[in-house]
């Protein structure tokens, strides 16, 4: 006999959106790195807003944990449930309805179960653009996207998730609805109660809906690969191009030679737009909203400083859409070479730009002399100061042993060196249970009791993704 709550989910959802006692090995259970398997006493997937809040008021009275879910490609297993079996994972999916475009205002209005790359295309198809962009964006979800407050490829130039939230429904911890789907560009009428929500990986409520702005759809894009002998040379052609081009630069991605050379050995359809290059590598991108021959000229111009000046190689540029496509799967497929690799340390850590080169090569020093013979993978968003710093076991290892014996000990050495910069562990992957412990130890402590203070006041009984961020 079921216990009365999920009786009572079983009235709210039906039989097909709700999932009693769910197997071990169903996917929904285990986070995307594989790091967390859980169990939990339910799968629920509402549909609308309405049920999504039945749902929670009906667990929050029979004081039943909650974790919310949106694409589960998370790195930090902010969405997997605990072992106890006892918790009730709320998986958004099934909320995915597009459910307004307003050209004048530039803004989508969707729930939070909508596919980032459907809103993306929801957006072209009205000939706007949704910046939001990332190489999970097949399957991760808005709400999430935006619980997380994602990154991604574009924040060079149009910022972070939340920069471009302007309006957001969620429901609270004991099932209220509180909606602001407005959409204003203008609103100052007190706290912006919509910035609790962000980043909050679903520990103070779940987003079920959102206003996302939206932005004029570029004319041309121009793509270019380029080779650049070090980090160093790389930040000081960045800051070269954004002084001769000021924001048309949309992404400036960094690829060390070792990530892209196992990127090629490990995909082998890939191939290397620079084949003779010896040193590391940039991706860059550029948005134009006339033919972008002039804009064309003008980097073509910047380049020729910067080879001079610090020492850039060879440059090619996307002549089609199916170069530009070639040109990002090279830098999207790292993940998936380094997984096929055995799997490495992962670290998403940012510091300011001007300190990226003295950290990066300090950091590559001090973990070849702890594990000689490791293989680094450095790779990122160079234009916002965000690097993963991922590292693959020696030859000598297996993956598994490296992971095993020297995981936690390089991690406080990254961790460390980011932190002591001033910078941050977690520049875009959030918190979740990976790093909460790493959270409560380096967090400035009047900054942690204000969070503290904030969980409490919205989730007095701790029921809304416990075990998360704090």
């Amino acid at each position: 006999m079921l216990p009365a709550y999920l009786e009572q989910l079983s009235h709210i959802l039906g039989p097909n959106d709700l999932v009693v006692s769910p197997a071990q090995s169903n996917p929904l259970l285990i986070d995307e790195r594989q790091l967390y398997r859980g169990r939990a006493a339910a799968i629920v997937q509402p549909r609308t807003t309405e049920q999504l809040s039945q749902v929670v008021s009906v667990c929050a009275k029979a004081n039943v944990a909650m974790v919310p879910q949106g694409g589960n490609t998370g790195y930090c297993g902010g969405a997997t449930p605990d072992e106890s079996g006892l918790q009730v994972l709320i998986n958004l999916s099934k909320m995915n309805q597009i459910l307004d475009i307003d050209a004048a205002s530039l803004t989508l209005t969707a729930q939070a179960g909508v596919v980032l790359a459907d809103a993306q295309n929801a957006a072209a198809n009205q000939d706007m653009l949704l910046p939001l962009s990332m190489g999970s964006q097949a399957s991760c979800q808005l709400g999430g996207n935006i619980s997380t407050n994602a990154g991604g490829l574009a924040v060079l130039r149009y910022g972070t998730a939340r920069e471009m939230v302007a309006g957001l429904e969620v429901v609270l911890p004991d099932g209220q609805i509180w909606s602001d789907l407005k959409g204003l560009r203008k609103d100052n009428t007190g706290y912006d109660l919509k910035q609790f929500f962000m980043g909050a990986e679903g520990t103070l409520g779940i987003i079920s809906a959102a206003v996302v702005r939206l932005q004029p759809r570029p004319r041309a894009q121009i793509t270019a690969f380029l080779e650049t002998p070090d980090l160093a040379s790389a930040v000081s052609t960045l800051m070269l191009l954004r002084e001769h081009l000021g924001d048309c630069i949309t992404s400036f991605e960094y690829m060390s030679r070792e990530a892209l050379m196992l990127t090629l050995v490990q995909l082998n359809d890939l191939r290397n737009p620079l084949p003779a290059a010896t040193g590391n590598f940039v991706l860059m991108e550029l948005a134009a909203f006339d033919d972008g021959a002039g804009l064309t000229e003008q980097l073509t111009r910047a380049l020729q400083v910067a080879i001079l000046k610090f020492d850039v190689g060879d440059c090619v540029v996307a002549q089609n859409d199916t170069q530009r496509g070639d040109f990002w799967r090279l830098r999207e497929s790292i993940p998936e070479a380094e997984k096929r690799a055995g799997g490495s340390i992962k670290h998403d850590v940012s510091v300011e730009i001007s300190k990226l080169s003295e950290f990066a090569v300090e950091l590559q020093k001090n973990t070849l002399a702890y594990v000689p013979g490791c293989r680094i993978s450095l790779y990122g968003h160079l234009g916002d100061g965000n690097i993963h710093f991922n590292v693959l076991a020696p030859p000598t290892l297996s993956a598994a042993q490296f992971k095993r014996e020297f995981a936690d000990p390089i991690s406080a050495l990254v961790h460390s060196a980011a932190i002591n910069r001033d910078g941050s562990f977690s520049a875009e992957h959030g918190v979740g249970r990976l790093k909460r412990d790493l959270l409560a130890s380096s967090k400035d402590p009047v900054g942690l009791q204000l969070m503290r203070k904030i969980k409490r006041t919205l989730d007095p009984n701790g029921l809304m993704n416990p075990g998360k961020v704090l």
